[in-house]
């Protein structure tokens, strides 16, 4: 590690179902309240089986957004710039020059764009006209519409890293934000992830026949490690982190919510939906490496626990086969569904407020463990209450993407 840079967390926010702060997420957290709720307005795609989802349903764009700001901008742009714009206020740098000079970059993706914009398109390829196509639309579409749209707003002339990965778009984008940083070249990243609700993502995982059918009880799914569980069930929302150099974020005094330690990133290069235990293991090892640290230090997993059978099963499987079977472990995808391409920032930002308050939140809907899975600590029922100095946060992806993250407590 000699030369490398240390890298802290010095901001951190969310757009989520059940709020866009910690204090109300972990309050709707330990009343065991699920962001799920039935889509009236999928009912019209009748060959769609799920009627499920977790829709952000209080979202209100800032009064002090203008006209011309947002017109690149779609719905996945305007939850994570919103999530981008509380994160940097929390690390006291919104508004500060430090962050238009070049010191600062930024590293987010999402699964797609704004899929409305997508419509557009599709109906000039089907009827020939582009009629409602404007100069944005493409702007707002694109694969790496919330990182350009965050670097646009804020006026970030760093590096530009757009982590479109599906479900791990966040955690990368977390990961390459920290290797800029530790590599020197510049101090400051924000970093993260959005994806908006549609029912296309549904139908993808409809058409896998993956996604939770319990439409008339949207309180009791998604159900991740549980043998009952039938599958999952889309969400949307954001989550930005404030990453910076030790001795940037000293230098102005900054408070450090915590260090990131550990990063490893792989591909499983066998099955685009199929996911692989040994190179899950692999990235969990190469976070270990990256951080110096051997398994017993870790102290929780933040588990991905999508809530379908393969990917519970090889998840929990390669962690116990690294961690052994008393290491805690939970997944917030129980409360607000699959956020996809926000769920890596969302769920190391609350790895980390966990972390902090020595508190950790259980597994919604948890009740039997499927015997299938690997045997590990499984949090269940209420929080936990424990007190650890290193945890790891776990997401996987379409395409055989892995990734693992490890934070350390600020002392």
């Amino acid at each position: 590690m000699s030369g490398f840079k240390r890298v802290v967390v010095t901001g951190m926010a969310g757009v989520t179902s059940l709020g866009s702060d910690w204090a109300s997420i972990a309050a709707n957290f330990r009343a065991g309240k699920s962001g799920i709720r039935r889509m009236p307005e999928w009912d019209r795609f009748g060959e769609l089986n799920t009627r499920l989802g977790g829709p952000i349903d209080d979202f209100v764009q800032p009064s002090h957004w203008t006209r011309k700001q947002t017109r690149s901008m779609g719905r996945v742009s305007k939850l994570a710039v919103a999530a981008a714009e509380r994160a940097l206020e929390d690390a006291g740098l919104l508004g500060d020059e430090r962050i238009g000079d070049g010191r600062m970059g930024v590293s987010c993706g999402s699964s797609i764009g704004s899929t409305e914009e997508v419509k557009v398109f599709g109906n000039m390829l089907s009827t020939s006209v582009a009629s409602g196509l404007n100069a944005n639309t493409y702007i707002r579409m694109m694969p790496h519409t919330a990182a350009a749209n965050i670097s646009i707003f804020f006026g970030l002339k760093g590096r530009l890293i757009p982590t479109s990965s599906a479900c791990t778009s966040g955690s990368q984008g977390i990961g390459y934000a920290y290797e800029a940083i530790k590599f020197g070249r510049l101090p400051l990243m924000l970093a993260g992830g959005g994806d908006e609700l549609c029912p296309t993502e549904a139908m993808v995982f409809d058409a896998l026949y993956a996604t939770s059918l319990k439409n008339d009880t949207p309180h009791l799914t998604p159900r991740p490690y549980d043998a009952g569980r039938d599958g999952l069930v889309i969400g949307e929302g954001a989550g930005i982190l404030v990453l910076e150099e030790l001795e940037h974020a000293l230098a102005r005094g900054a408070r450090i919510h915590a260090e990131i330690v550990g990063f490893g990133c792989n591909a499983d290069g066998v099955h685009a939906t199929k996911p692989e235990e040994a190179t899950m293991r692999g990235a969990m090892e190469l976070a270990l490496h990256d951080a110096g640290l051997s398994p017993d230090a870790i102290g929780y997993v933040n588990g991905h626990g999508t809530a379908t059978e393969q990917g519970d099963v090889a998840e929990t499987r390669a962690t116990n086969s690294l961690f052994g079977p008393n290491m805690p472990i939970s997944s917030q995808k129980s409360f607000l569904g699959h956020t996809l391409g926000a769920c890596g920032a969302l769920e190391s930002w609350f790895s980390i407020e966990m972390m902090n308050s020595d508190s950790y939140a259980h597994t919604l809907n948890l009740d039997t463990i499927d015997p299938a899975c690997g045997q590990l600590d499984y949090l269940r029922s209420e929080f936990r209450p424990m007190s650890n100095r290193y945890v790891m946060n776990n997401n996987f992806a379409f395409g055989g993407v892995n990734t693992s993250l490890i934070f350390r407590r600020w002392s």
